[in-house]
């Protein structure tokens, strides 16, 4: 049976179990000799053989005995080169700052002033607000209705 990923985990477990189970009789061991080898309880062997849940170490323990640890690699690669995951490093690093000062830029000159919060209407330089500005800063009044 192939693994699939619309298995359920028991169903996963299970089959492991068959497997650990035609490897350990193909090599003509018992339970207890295989436990004994891998350093671990008979009832673990049997556990992991009926496809209950065993302990990650004991499963190593295991497929090390079985010789089947090298099998992991090829079930849990180091990593997968994905298109996209390539595509999002490349980037990365081509990615700068919208804003903020760059540690490359100048500072600014120490005649230059910053604009600040209500500099438009104290202002009377070119570009700044001021009340004879031809962008007159809009007020809201409120409107009451007439009492009857």
């Amino acid at each position: 049976m192939h693994l699939d990923e619309l298995m359920t985990d028991a169903a996963v477990l299970a089959e492991l179990g068959r497997r650990l189970a035609r490897h350990r009789i193909e090599r003509n061991w018992t339970q207890a000799e295989l436990a004994a080898e891998a350093g671990v309880g008979q009832a673990t062997v049997q556990r992991a053989e009926r496809g209950e849940s065993v302990q990650m170490t004991s499963m190593i323990k295991l497929l090390r005995t079985l010789e089947l640890l090298g099998g992991l690699d090829l079930a849990v690669p180091e990593s997968i080169d994905l298109p996209i995951a390539r595509l999002e490093r490349e980037q990365r690093k081509l990615r700068r700052r919208a804003s903020g000062r760059s540690r490359g830029r100048p500072a600014a000159k120490s005649d230059e002033r910053s604009w600040r919060w209500g500099d438009e209407q104290s202002a009377t330089g070119t570009g700044a607000w001021s009340s004879t500005s031809s962008h007159p800063i809009r007020t809201t009044t409120s409107r009451t209705s007439p009492s009857s």
